[in-house]
């Protein structure tokens, strides 16, 4: 099957090859969890669906072909993405109690305006910030990474400077 344009310019834009990708072993799991979901159930289903579309007759007047195809090749592109993801997977191994500093993998407790946060350090693809989960790469997780208790740590936003204080690393 040819890869479309659109696909191909988006692997393009969005490299992945060099990049290193942390995740945790859970979201390691997920990811082969999801890649194996789409290669054997999702795909064989789009793939029958587009199939059964394609004897309705005219293709070019054909939504319920239209649809089944473009579904199909969103299904591919998750696909490849996730491959690109697995090729450069480094698994966060975070010791408790390790070396107090903060790492990918980390837990850090911190004071902004009187007010106690927490948040967990952990790769781009793991990143979910209303569940305090921050990426080793937004501005906030890169300037709290190889800090450790008790220091002070600026980070410039668009709204101004907040300045955080760790009063704790897990």
């Amino acid at each position: 099957m040819q890869i479309p344009k659109r696909r191909a310019q988006m692997l393009r834009t969005y490299p992945m090859q060099d990049k290193v990708n942390y995740v945790t072993a859970d979201g390691l799991e997920r990811l082969k969890a999801e890649l194996h979901e789409l290669k054997t159930v999702k795909q064989r289903e789009l793939a029958e669906r587009l199939d059964a579309a394609r004897q309705l007759g005219d293709l070019s007047e054909n939504a319920e072909y239209q649809e089944a195809k473009h579904q199909l090749g969103q299904v591919q592109t998750r696909m490849l993405q996730i491959d690109q993801l697995l090729k450069n997977v480094m698994v966060i191994e975070h010791e408790p109690g390790g070396a107090g500093t903060v790492t990918v993998g980390s837990t850090v407790v911190v004071q902004i305006g009187g007010k106690e946060r927490t948040f967990e350090i952990v790769g781009s693809n793991e990143a979910d910030p209303s569940a305090g989960r921050i990426s080793n790469e937004s501005p906030l997780g890169s300037a709290f990474i190889g800090h450790a208790k008790g220091d002070t740590v600026s980070v410039n936003t668009p709204g101004g400077t907040n300045v955080y204080v760790i009063t704790e690393v897990k």
